[in-house]
């Protein structure tokens, strides 16, 4: 992203933050996914990922922070040793996917997570599970830009509560959308024609915090039923149309 955004595309980005913060706060994935198809087509991939781990990263950290207690640590702590793998396999091949297989992965993923027979579905709780998840989602984060449809698939056959899920997975992701801003913030800064707009960063993680704060209420107040119902509608909605989006793009192109 080089030079200054126009103020219409700096406040519509804002926008885009608030909303997509308020919907992640309220389901813990489905947010981050509809920001990163639109930040994918008005943006140079790497500066697409980087804006977005840094907005999503505010997003995830307070609504980890306001959802601390329910946090499950040890579940963490194993994911984030399998997405230490999956980075340092990236970091090895300096791998940058185009825009339209981006797209095309972000589109999937929900259906791909949807095809998981519930008898073979795995449980977050279990030691080897967690990891696992770290990293498969660790690695589709670096192709698509977010994992939460893939990492939801490790939460259906746990028995946590609907804050428990939102506050672990929020955690899980603070760490899994460092990754990603290290990883392509790395290669923004090597680049000669991309970078990212400071007032365009602050916007969005103002507009971050603000659409969290704003989702707590109406998650205190939904049933664990109408949490699991409307989130999987909702990623199944934006997954088709980045689907295909992508899939125009690759034969346009």
């Amino acid at each position: 992203m080089s030079g200054m955004l126009t103020v219409p595309l700096t406040l519509g980005l804002g926008l885009a933050a608030l909303v997509t913060s308020f919907l992640s706060g309220l389901f813990g994935m489905a947010g981050g996914m509809v920001l990163m198809g639109l930040l994918l087509v008005l943006l140079p991939v790497s500066s697409a990922m980087l804006l977005h781990g840094i907005t999503q990263m505010t997003a995830n950290g307070w609504r980890a922070w306001l959802w601390r207690r329910h946090v499950q640590w040890g579940i963490v702590a194993r994911f984030l040793l399998g997405g230490a793998v999956a980075v340092a396999v990236f970091t090895l091949i300096r791998y940058v996917p185009g825009k339209a297989e981006a797209l095309i992965v972000l589109g999937l993923s929900p259906f791909m997570a949807m095809a998981v027979p519930s008898h073979w579905s795995p449980n977050v709780s279990r030691r080897g599970h967690s990891t696992l998840a770290g990293v498969l989602c660790m690695g589709v984060q670096l192709i698509a830009g977010i994992s939460g449809p893939l990492l939801d698939v490790f939460f259906v056959k746990s028995s946590l509560s609907r804050q428990s899920v939102v506050a672990t997975k929020a955690t899980m992701q603070v760490f899994g959308h460092l990754f990603k801003t290290v990883y392509f913030g790395s290669l923004v800064a090597a680049s000669e024609v991309e970078t990212l707009d400071i007032t365009v960063t602050l916007v969005c993680i103002g507009m971050a915090v603000l659409g969290t704060n704003l989702s707590r209420r109406v998650l205190d107040a939904m049933s664990d039923a109408q949490f699991r119902s409307w989130s999987q509608r909702l990623v199944a909605l934006t997954g088709t149309v980045y689907l295909g989006q992508g899939l125009f793009l690759l034969v346009v192109g």
